[in-house]
């Protein structure tokens, strides 16, 4: 499976921000999706996941409430709408996704390249 992400940018506190994550592969839509990110000086965080089927997903509680996890099977494609954005949304995106579905864990195989968000005022 390969991953490509897009979708950062430099925004203000309040803004919306909407990140989309391509994937092509043979078994891309039974796959597992997510969306981490890197701050500076921080470890990796899982932010949100979503699962192949029943669309089952996960929410950071930090992005709770502001952040929605989307995918559309049939265009190979993931969403994270990002709605109130906040100074300490700043950082770099990856989508990710594995076979398994447990969306909650690091171990994901395969990974996008990751995007920037950057939320100033």
């Amino acid at each position: 499976v390969q991953l490509q992400a897009c979708g950062g940018g430099l925004v203000q506190p309040g803004d919306s921000l909407r990140l989309s994550c391509a994937a092509s592969g043979r078994t891309v839509s039974t796959v597992t999706m997510a969306w981490f990110r890197q701050a500076p000086g921080k470890e990796r965080e899982l932010v949100a996941g979503i699962s192949w089927g029943h669309g089952s997903a996960y929410y950071a509680d930090s992005v709770k409430g502001r952040f929605t996890i989307s995918r559309d099977n049939a265009k190979n494609t993931m969403f994270l709408q990002m709605n109130s954005l906040k100074p300490e949304d700043t950082a770099v995106y990856y989508c990710a996704a594995r076979h398994l579905s447990v969306i909650v864990t690091s171990l994901y195989e395969y990974w996008g390249q990751g995007t920037l968000v950057t939320v100033s005022s």
